[in-house]
């Protein structure tokens, strides 16, 4: 993983280009490639860790559906829907946001579409998938001030439960700053076989006896309307409708509540959780991050978690691994296989997107990375991307991401972004995505027929709307931007 990049020094004649695909490609960035703003969320929205993902049929519900992680739904009636809460910097580790899901036409597919909340996290108000595991592994005999917190978070959560006799969720405010519940991945079904859904799986953050834990829940859809969440039941899980916004509450009460609903945890094929490796304290659980692509009827979920040597290290020590789980049905019940660890030692909380390269047998690897410090610009944050030799798993362990110190994050493999920053130029690429076609593979704007993707990203550093710095996530515009990938030009 250490040592030479293979993107290397830059081909003569063009220092924009670096060579990748094992050598037998190169990618190619240039002032004039397509770039622009996708969305300006207003202060009290944000918009982060956007799939744009392309569907079969052209017509309704398609011909592209996005889905993204937004801020969580709020109670109407106490402020306006301009209005912010006073404070936009929670503190509840559980509060990770919802999901969003809104179709756009092909015209308008570098602009963000209309978007509903289809489900969220329900913060400490709900017991969350993990609070009852939480409370029983809580040792009495154990003394640790994060031990003793996360029981009486757990207790608590099930107490309020069960008092209210309804829905665990419970919609907040604001989402933490730095989005801990992560990230949300849409991929078809079976659909060869007949089945309409769409999977919809999503990361969040549970109580666990060390603080909070990122664990993996799942929902399905085939109209991008209704969602089914998958929820514990006795024995094992079932698919229930997800409940009501919390504005139709109010008007059903005095007749009756709905059964509780408590998210279910993704289960690999031995009936074991999909969590993260590290418990942590306050907002500084990751892990599970990542994507989905299906290659010969086989989903291959990819993704980043804090490797389990380093769970007691500082944040910004704790080295991560590139992680690949196969499935042959993503809505079964125990779909997932045990995990294969693809790349070790990665720079803390590094982010990776892989699928599928458009119109090619490789993987595309898209991971957050900073530019070389003799850069143009100096080393700036930017979206790093590499191709692979081939579809084996193996050829993505052959890539050499980051040059030593890898720990740094420097990569000369990086596309050059230029959207967004602040006047002194700093920029961030947080919470990036891709378009994909239903099978979460790369696909690209009818536009730009001859790009090798799409991408977007969230810039914590590019100013607000409101000008204000009430929030590094809140209000921060989102941006896209392409890239050219061509074959290698033979040696003269």
């Amino acid at each position: 993983m250490a040592g030479p990049s293979e993107a290397g020094a830059p081909r003569a004649g063009s220092s924009t280009c670096y060579v990748t695909g094992g050598g037998a490609l190169e990618i190619c960035r240039s002032s004039n490639e397509a770039e622009g703003v996708y969305a300006v969320p207003p202060p009290c929205r944000f918009v982060h860790d956007v799939q744009i993902l392309r569907l079969k049929d052209t017509g309704p519900p398609g011909p592209l559906q996005v889905i993204y992680r937004a801020e969580p739904p709020r109670r109407e009636g106490r402020r306006g829907e301009q209005n912010c809460p006073p404070d936009l910097r929670a503190t509840d580790a559980t509060a990770g946001g919802a999901v969003r899901i809104g179709r756009q036409v092909e015209a308008l597919a570098t602009t963000l579409p209309l978007a509903d909340p289809r489900f969220w996290n329900e913060g400490r108000a709900g017991a969350g998938p993990g609070a009852a595991r939480a409370a029983q592994a809580a040792s009495p005999r154990r003394r640790s001030r994060a031990s003793r917190q996360a029981r009486r978070e757990a207790r608590r959560a099930e107490r309020e439960a069960g008092e209210r006799g309804k829905m665990t969720f419970q919609p907040q405010n604001v989402a933490p700053e730095n989005d801990p519940s992560g990230s949300a991945m849409m991929v078809a079904g079976r659909d060869w076989a007949g089945d309409p859904y769409y999977a919809i799986l999503t990361t969040a953050t549970e109580p666990a006896p060390e603080g909070h834990r990122r664990v993996l829940v799942q929902a399905r859809t085939y109209d991008f309307q209704g969602l089914d969440l998958r929820v514990e039941s006795d024995p094992g899980t079932e698919w229930k409708p997800f409940g009501a916004p919390p504005e139709a509450e109010g008007r059903r009460r005095g007749r009756g509540r709905p059964e509780a609903q408590k998210p279910a945890p993704v289960l690999d094929e031995t009936g074991k959780p999909i969590v993260g490796n590290c418990a942590a304290p306050g907002l500084e659980a990751r892990g599970l991050t990542g994507s989905i692509a299906m290659v010969d009827r086989t989903y291959h979920y990819f993704y980043t978690d804090v490797l389990p040597s380093d769970c007691s290290a500082a944040p910004a020590k704790r080295r991560m691994g590139l992680y690949l789980r196969t499935s042959r049905d993503p809505l079964a019940e125990r779909a997932w296989s045990a995990p294969v660890t693809l790349i070790e030692g990665l720079p803390a909380d590094t982010n990776m997107r892989v699928a599928k390269a458009r119109g090619m047998d490789r993987w595309a690897v898209a991971y957050s990375c900073a530019r070389p410090v003799t850069a143009s610009g100096g080393p700036v944050a930017d979206i790093c991307l590499h191709y692979t030799a081939d579809l084996s798993p193996g050829s993505i362990t052959a890539l050499s991401l980051y040059a030593e110190p890898v720990a740094a994050g420097h990569s000369s493999a990086y596309l050059g972004l230029r959207s967004g920053g602040d006047a002194l130029g700093r920029f961030t690429r947080d919470g990036f995505g891709w378009m994909t076609d239903r099978y979460g593979n790369l696909d690209a704007p009818a536009i730009y027929p001859d790009k090798g993707g799409f991408l977007t990203w969230l810039d914590r550093r590019a100013p607000r709307v409101d000008g204000s710095d009430a929030s590094s996530l809140y209000g921060r515009p989102v941006f896209w931007a392409t890239w050219t990938v061509q074959p290698r030009p033979a040696a003269p």
